[in-house]
């Protein structure tokens, strides 16, 4: 019979020993799942939470605001369900002109004040668009675009609806590029674009930051001669562009701008903005 005695060799001390390993090192894990930033599932946001532009100061950073320039451009925001009921009077009279308002995202979620954002807006003397953020790793680019048209995504040459967008930035949810391969990646984008200008006649406007588009897509250049460019950068310039675009159309600069916090700048007169809406 084998009795476990302190200074004890051989077996007795070798399962000690063991246990005592075992133990430091439940220890330290149940240490590093407490720490701040600890990597769980809780961390993620919501689904349906995500927004144009959230994931760029954590990835990008946040420098200054744009320096005056002689160049003419129109302000702009961009808005979702976390603005709620927006004051349009307000940002119309400080000087907002065009507004584009989240509709979808994947094929799960709509944006319950849409029709306050994306009507008011409007009647206030606004030119709208309508923009959808995409999921890659959910369901096929095409059906995504099915659903952000058949909620809101549509356009009508009415003069005052800008194309929709595709949002493509971080995923909120998980992994950076969704699981997807560079070439994967664009494979999704081409297909979403297709059905959107299938479904409305247009080219629809693709939003993202360049330091995601050249981590996800590996740079892709072969978008810029037909979708126009919404840049994000929250710093005093756009910095450098994605490949394939020469200039961007619209620059989000700031997410901490006044009465809603995502304000853009339009790459010229508003009579260009009027242009984009008539296509």
């Amino acid at each position: 019979m084998l009795v476990h005695r302190s200074g004890t060799t051989g077996i007795g001390r070798t399962i000690t020993t063991r246990w005592t390993v075992a133990g430091t090192l439940l220890a330290v894990l149940a240490l590093l799942l407490t720490l701040p930033g600890a990597a769980s599932a809780a961390d993620a946001p919501a689904r349906g939470s995500a927004r144009m532009g959230m994931g760029v100061v954590a990835h990008d950073g946040r420098g200054g605001l744009p320096r005056d320039s002689r160049a003419v451009q129109t302000e702009g925001v961009d808005v979702s369900s976390h603005q709620g009921n927006v004051d349009w009077s307000a940002l119309w009279n400080s000087g907002v002109k065009w507004a584009y308002v989240k509709a979808t995202e994947g094929t799960y979620y709509e944006n319950p004040y849409f029709a306050q954002q994306y009507n008011g807006s409007y009647n206030i003397g606004m030119i709208r668009g309508a923009y959808h953020f995409a999921t890659p790793d959910t369901t096929t680019g095409a059906t995504q675009a099915d659903f952000f048209v058949n909620n809101g995504g549509g356009w009508s040459r009415d003069g005052r609806t800008l194309p929709g967008v595709l949002d493509i930035e971080w995923n909120p949810y998980g992994d950076a590029c969704y699981g997807k391969s560079p070439s994967a990646m664009v494979t999704w984008i081409r297909d979403f674009l297709n059905r959107y200008k299938a479904r409305t006649g247009r080219d629809a406007v693709i939003y993202t930051a360049t330091s995601w588009w050249t981590q996800c897509t590996g740079n892709h250049s072969g978008f810029g001669a037909t979708n126009p460019l919404w840049v994000a950068r929250y710093n005093t310039t756009p910095g450098t562009l994605p490949a394939g675009w020469s200039y961007y159309t619209m620059w989000q600069y700031t997410s901490t701008g006044p009465i809603v916090g995502d304000h853009n700048k339009f790459n010229g007169a508003l009579d260009r903005v009027v242009a984009l809406a008539n296509g």
